[in-house]
């Protein structure tokens, strides 16, 4: 697969080490806000997650104000497009996508978005997609993607799913990896908005974090996880699941398991849960761009296979990259 990520930050820079242990991606462009690197050969991962915490790609490229719009200059020589920006706001993910297809792109692509507002507008652009014959798939890192993912293969032992709960657990040593996530999830915080979260200067984000400990605890997130699981029948209801959970900025170690569990009813009548556990040792990066990558296989496949238009990651099975 001949990809470009699209963000080189903590996720952008992970995704390139995750790549780096796979045989059948190459990463043939990268950007951020400043610069963009095109390389058909190929670009070595270690070029990107190498970049330090203020340096960007044009180091290894080139200086851009436009680097997305040089990037989709050269889209002929790319496959799918893992996009790995944060998303604020709502409307800014589905606009970069919007503005591939509406230059000529013909490509599949896949997204570890979170945000209900901002899923709902990309299923928006389903029909755009079909007539100009591209596939993507949305909401495919852990929370949405892996975890609801695993609530459709647990629903089905059942005939009436009740709820889906899902709390996860997040480590980070130095909140500066993952500046762009961790805004988006202040955002999710009684008293912020996503406009608020993201005029934030990193200062203000240090001073929240130091009154919290470094510690952040979030509950009733507005999570796609609701629409990903109503639109293919697990539940009836958005209010039948509920997304929450503990990140510590200044610690790798997980402060709590993270945990998807299911329940309902039986076809003989009884209620029972199936409980969906990841392991402590495995980190934000690993659950959120391994799934990633995978649909974004499965996004091409999909295309080959003339299936085109926006698909959640619980309509398909992400396919493995070996």
């Amino acid at each position: 697969m001949n990809i470009a990520i699209l963000g080189a930050g903590g996720i952008g820079k992970a995704a390139a080490r995750i790549i780096e242990k796979k045989k059948e991606v190459k990463i043939v462009a990268t950007c951020d806000k400043r610069g963009y690197a095109i390389d058909e050969k190929g670009i070595k991962p270690r070029k990107i997650y190498s970049l330090g915490k203020n340096e960007s790609v044009a180091k290894i490229g080139k200086s851009s104000s436009d680097a997305i719009g040089e990037i989709i200059k050269k889209s002929n020589v790319i496959e799918g497009i893992l996009i790995t920006l944060p998303n604020l706001p709502n409307e800014f993910i589905p606009s970069v996508a919007k503005r591939f297809l509406k230059n000529g792109y013909q490509g599949a692509f896949s997204d570890p978005l979170k945000r209900t507002q901002a899923m709902k507008i990309m299923f928006e652009m389903h029909t755009f997609f079909k007539k100009t014959k591209s596939t993507y798939i949305t909401g495919t890192g852990a929370t949405p993607g892996l975890l609801t993912a695993a609530a459709v293969l647990a629903a089905q032992s059942f005939i009436k799913v009740d709820n889906v709960d899902i709390f996860w657990g997040v480590g980070i040593a130095n909140w500066e990896e993952y500046k762009g996530t961790i805004r988006e999830d202040i955002a999710h915080l009684p008293g912020y908005t996503i406009k608020k979260a993201k005029s934030m200067t990193d200062e203000e984000v240090e001073a929240l974090l130091d009154k919290t400990n470094g510690i952040l605890k979030f509950h009733n997130m507005e999570h796609a996880d609701d629409i990903l699981l109503k639109k293919i029948g697990v539940v009836d209801r958005l209010n039948q699941v509920s997304v929450g959970g503990v990140m510590d900025t200044r610690h790798a170690k997980k402060p709590v398991t993270t945990t998807m569990t299911l329940t309902g009813k039986t076809f003989d009548g009884k209620t029972s849960s199936h409980k969906f556990m990841l392991g402590d040792e495995t980190t934000m990066a690993s659950n959120v761009l391994g799934p990633a990558l995978g649909y974004l296989k499965r996004a091409i496949w999909l295309k080959e296979n003339k299936i085109y238009g926006v698909f959640g990651s619980t309509e398909f099975m992400p396919m493995v990259v070996r």
